[in-house]
């Protein structure tokens, strides 16, 4: 029984738990089991919080016996959570010895949307250190493995949450996603992950990487799951300055719609300069017969040019290690986290100390690009520079929308590569996140779907949703009709 409950999406796992068919607490126990069976072989999670999990299905179970409505459509089901989400009764690492073993001591608000759903937390998953990778190596504790291939990256930065889903340990997940660390693991691990609308997700207890970036999202194995997922953390947050005050946008609605398989009306754009010969023969071969089957569906096919998107991966690279700069000096060691002091130290050498020792080489090279971008001088060239391309960004996906209602690419130019293949590169490492970007420098929503496996390799290929800001629901209406339309992917 435990094997058939963790293969269960998170929609019929709810279903059951709700009918009574099967206990929460057999739920999340199932999943447990099945992290200490297989995740030594994984390293998707950081910490696992089986008792605090365990109390929290006990909880939904008791109130559905008494007779009470669920909390929420995803009351019972359990969720890993990347550890870059503060939580009081689990350490927040970030994938850092800065703050190893550090306990936060208030919920991200995020976390207590969670806890109100009634929805309980495995564990926290690895990541990139301080959510700055696409590879999931930059973690101080050790790189996690794609369950497709073992000897391959799940995808970065969160490729934790992905390797818990395509793992069968976790039915849903949640990720952050600063320029693709939901959307490229999603992709290369067959699994879905939507970043929302910049401001839509409370930020309120994500700790920060680039503030003006970062945006918490769901993961799941269907657009459905995914789509339930999205309705529970979404909504106005007072305590996160950057919190839009507009109502959930009714993504489910729009997924259920979309399962349908009618595409009739919609206009969906294909990006010109998010098609190229460079990417891997098998990528673009996926994408095509995924224009294909859209076009059966009904939806309009149309070509739409973005010229500046050319530029996205410069300006991202100047935007957010900038805000990387500023953020990350809050780690001094003078107030929480890693403290490296022998007794004799001033507070300037205890300073230099713990960040030599406690991060790790990514997180520098981002600091020092972000410090010299923002130095006396070079200020107008490079940041200035960086935040104009930003507009021009913005100012194309506007025009881009004005003739279609989403646009689509594939979601990364590569299926996952060899574990160390790109390490010492990070100019390579970074070009995965070109169809990615552009999305998080104009504020808008997108969203991976799995669209099978490339014929180069046998590995999982991601389709890319772009929609508007506040525009969410279109996202999940396209990638439903298309999940039906393709069909189950096996190995």
């Amino acid at each position: 029984m435990t094997a058939d409950l963790t293969a269960l999406d998170a929609s019929t796992l709810a279903t059951k738990i709700h009918a009574r068919e099967v206990s929460s607490v057999e739920v999340t126990q199932a999943h447990l089991d099945r992290i200490a069976s297989v995740d030594g072989e994984y390293n998707a999670f950081l910490h696992v919080s089986g008792e605090t999990a365990l109390a929290a299905a006990a909880q939904v179970d008791a109130a559905l016996a008494a007779g009470e409505a669920p909390a929420s459509p995803l009351a019972g089901v359990p969720l890993a959570l990347k550890d870059v989400f503060t939580t009081t009764d689990a350490p927040t690492t970030c994938g850092s010895k800065m703050l190893e073993g550090w306990v936060a001591p208030y919920d991200a608000t995020l976390t207590t949307k969670l806890r109100a759903a009634g929805i309980p937390v495995l564990g926290k998953t690895n990541m990139d250190e301080f959510a700055m990778g696409s590879s999931t190596e930059n973690s101080a504790y050790g790189p996690t493995r794609n369950p497709w291939d073992t000897t391959r990256i799940p995808g970065g930065s969160g490729g934790g949450s992905a390797a818990a889903l395509a793992s069968n340990q976790a039915p849903l997940a949640i990720g952050t996603d600063t320029g693709g660390s939901i959307r490229q693991p999603a992709a290369v691990t067959a699994t879905v992950g939507t970043k929302p609308t910049y401001g839509t997700v409370s930020r309120y207890g994500l700790v920060a990487c680039a503030s003006s970036l970062d945006q918490g999202g769901p993961c799941g194995r269907t657009v459905l799951d995914t789509a339930l997922l999205h309705e529970v953390i979404a909504g106005y947050d007072p305590r996160d300055s950057t919190s839009i005050d507009t109502p959930v946008r009714p993504v489910v609605e729009a997924a259920r719609q979309g399962a349908t398989g009618d595409l009739k009306g919609m206009r969906i754009g294909v990006v010109k300069e998010l098609h190229s010969d460079s990417y891997q023969p098998g990528v673009i071969a996926s994408f095509d017969a995924a224009v294909a089957q859209l076009k059966e569906l009904g939806a309009e096919i149309v070509e739409v040019s973005c010229p500046s998107f050319e530029y996205a991966l410069a300006s991202y690279y100047l935007v957010l290690p900038s805000e990387v700069s500023s953020n990350l000096a809050r780690f001094d060691a003078m107030r929480y986290g890693m403290r490296v002091d022998d007794g004799n130290m001033s507070a300037d050498q205890v300073m230099a100390a713990t960040r030599a020792a406690g991060f790790g080489k990514e997180v520098k090279r981002r600091i020092m690009i972000g410090t010299y971008a923002l130095s006396s001088g070079y200020y107008d060239a490079y940041y200035g520079s960086a935040l104009k391309v930003r507009t021009l960004i913005a100012r194309d996906f506007d025009a881009a929308y004005e003739k279609v209602d989403v646009l689509i690419s594939p979601t990364s130019p590569f299926t996952p590569w060899k574990l160390g293949e790109k390490v010492d590169d990070p100019l390579a490492m970074y070009l995965s996140d070109l169809c990615t970007l552009p999305t998080n420098l104009a504020g808008h929503c997108a969203m991976s779907v799995p669209s099978g496996l490339s014929a180069d390799d046998g590995l999982p290929v991601g389709l890319q949703i772009m929609a508007p800001a506040l525009a969410d629901e279109r996202l999940y209406r396209v990638a439903a009709a298309y999940e039906v339309a393709r069909g189950p992917i096996t190995r």
